[in-house]
C-alpha cells in the first residue's frame, strides 16, 4: 500500500486554482468547523500563534475525516521539526523566512527520505498509519508538497536564484512581511506593495511554481487568482470571530474602549 494521495500537491500540478482559509487559533474544534465549510485548504499558522507539534497533531485529526487538505506552517524551516510534522502525517509544509538558494536546498532535502534527501526514518508513524502503509517509505516522497515562503527584503533579492531550485512546489509571498520589505510596514494594500506582490505572482508562474499567498481584501484576493495564483487563503478565523463578535457587540450597543 502506498502513501496517501496527496490532493492538494495533485491540483497544483493540474493548474487548479485552489480557494483556503487561514487557522490560527489552534482549536480543533474551530478546525473542524471550518474544515466543514468547503474551501479546498486550511492553513494552520504555527509562526505567529501557539500552535506546537502536539497541537498541530490534534488539529490534523480534527480535519482528517474532511475533504479539506491541511497545509502546516512550522515557526520555523528546522529539519527535525519538518521530520515530526511529516511523521505526523502532514503532506503540505509552509516554510517562513526562505531566503537564500542554500536555504531553498537544504528544505527540499529535508522532505526526502535517503539516498535523496536526509529526512530521519522512523516504523511506526502516524504518517505511515502506525505501520499499516507497508510501502510509506517507497512513495512517501512524491506525496509532500513543500511550499516556500519568500518574505523579506533578502529573500526578494535572491529571487530568481530560489526560484531555479528544483524539488519544490510553490512559493507563498506574505503580504505584511512584504509591506515591511518595501518600507510600507502594516500597509500591505499600499498599491507599491500590490504591484509588487502580482509582479512576484507572475514570476513564480513563469519558474514553472505555483503562487500563493494569504489575502483577506477580497478584491485583491481576486485579482491574485486573475494573475494565475494558485493557492489563496481569502480569509482567517481570527479575523471573522473579531469581526463577528464586534459587529454584535456593537448592535446592542454594549462595545467599550479597551483597558490601557
Amino acid at each position: 500500500m502506498p502513501a496517501p494521495h496527496n490532493a492538494f500537491k495533485q491540483a497544483m500540478k493540474d493548474g487548479k486554482q485552489l480557494v483556503g482559509f487561514w487557522m490560527s487559533l489552534g482549536n480543533p474544534y474551530t478546525a473542524e468547523l471550518c474544515a466543514g465549510s468547503g474551501y479546498d485548504f486550511l492553513t494552520f499558522d504555527g509562526e505567529h500563534c501557539p500552535i506546537d507539534i502536539p497541537i498541530f497533531l490534534n488539529l490534523l485529526q480534527a480535519v482528517a475525516p474532511y475533504r479539506a487538505p491541511a497545509v502546516v506552517r512550522p515557526p520555523i524551516g528546522e529539519t527535525y521539526m519538518i521530520k515530526q510534522l511529516l511523521d505526523l502525517g502532514a503532506q503540505n509544509i509552509l516554510i517562513p523566512i526562505v531566503e537564500t538558494a542554500e536555504q531553498a536546498k537544504r528544505l527540499v532535502e529535508a522532505v526526502r527520505y535517503p539516498p535523496r534527501g536526509i529526512r530521519g526514518v522512523a516504523g511506526a508513524t502516524r504518517a505511515a498509519r502506525y505501520g499499516h502503509i507497508s510501502d510509506y517509505l517507497k512513495t512517501a516522497d512524491e506525496q509532500v508538497c513543500l511550499l516556500l515562503q519568500i518574505e523579506t527584503r533578502k529573500g526578494f533579492d535572491n529571487f530568481d536564484a530560489i526560484l531555479a531550485v528544483e524539488g519544490f512546489d510553490g512559493v507563498f509571498i506574505g503580504p505584511s512581511d512584504t509591506a515591511a520589505a518595501l518600507g510600507h510596514l502594516g500597509n500591505p494594500m499600499h498599491p507599491d506593495v500590490q504591484k509588487f506582490i502580482e509582479e512576484c505572482i507572475v514570476r513564480i508562474r513563469q519558474a514553472g511554481k505555483a503562487p500563493g499567498s494569504l489575502m483577506v481584501n477580497e478584491p485583491a484576493a481576486r485579482r491574485y487568482l486573475e494573475l494565475g495564483a494558485q493557492f489563496v487563503s481569502v480569509g482567517t478565523d481570527i479575523g471573522i470571530l473579531s469581526q463577528g463578535v464586534n459587529a454584535l457587540a456593537d448592535r446592542f450597543g454594549v462595545r467599550k474602549p479597551l483597558p490601557l
